[in-house]
């Protein structure tokens, strides 16, 4: 086994672990005095948790070098999109019992279910998407351009779960930091490789210099992904 395939499935272990863990516990009847809650609480950080691990794989190679985490990517993010589609599912099932007109209701006035659902909606052509054979379909720059979706996904999980917790509860913020974190990440890594593009480009004899048109407008080098 190669170490490609052996760390996927290590990944692929320690993501379905949760829910191992969370069926043992209904097994078992450990769900706490409000099974519903525990279990929507439950699964809504998981997602998180997962989605904030797919944004950090570019940054462990911005920071360190690292290779490896690119591997992983879609990967946790298929699985982010997974648990979000059982917290949905608790919600739509569990708490309403397909009553839609309710739920149509929750979403316009609750501002935590509005960004929820929004998130959840912009993850279904990302998780459509993330197959090789869809890269090839739309193109590695419109894949890419699609696939930025994720960070108005992060900005509205976090939101959602910022706007849902008790004040009292510090989890949110961690979520927060986190991103944060991330973004500030991506962002200086972005601005480094555009001014050093402008730089080059201004160096170069007025007749050889690129137009500004012609420059990636994220200044990435080739092939390199979200």
């Amino acid at each position: 086994m190669s170490r490609r395939v052996a760390l996927k499935v290590a990944v692929w272990a320690l993501c379905l672990a949760p829910l191992v863990l969370l069926l043992f516990r209904a097994a078992t009847g450990n769900l706490s005095a409000n099974p519903i809650s525990f279990v929507t609480t439950w699964l809504g950080d998981w997602t998180l948790r997962l989605l904030l691990a797919s944004l950090a794989m570019t940054p462990l190679r911005i920071l360190f070098g690292l290779s490896w985490p690119l591997a992983l990517r879609r990967l946790l993010g298929l699985f982010a999109f997974f648990y979000a589609g059982l917290h949905f599912s608790v919600w739509l099932v569990v708490d309403h019992f397909f009553d839609w007109r309710e739920m149509g209701a929750d979403i316009v006035k609750r501002p935590y279910i509005t960004v929820g659902m929004t998130a959840l909606t912009l993850m279904l052509p990302l998780a459509a998407t993330s197959t090789v054979a869809a890269i090839k379909k739309l193109g590695g720059k419109n894949w890419q351009r699609l696939h930025r979706l994720v960070y108005a996904i992060g900005v509205c999980g976090v939101l959602h779960y910022l706007w849902l917790a008790k004040k009292a509860n510090p989890d949110p913020y961690y979520y927060a930091t986190g991103l944060v974190v991330l973004l500030v990440i991506r962002a200086g890594a972005w601005g480094r490789r555009r001014v050093a593009r402008l730089r080059a480009a201004a160096l170069l004899p007025s007749a050889a210099r690129p137009s500004l048109a012609t420059l990636s407008p994220q200044g990435r080098g080739p092939g390199e992904g979200r």
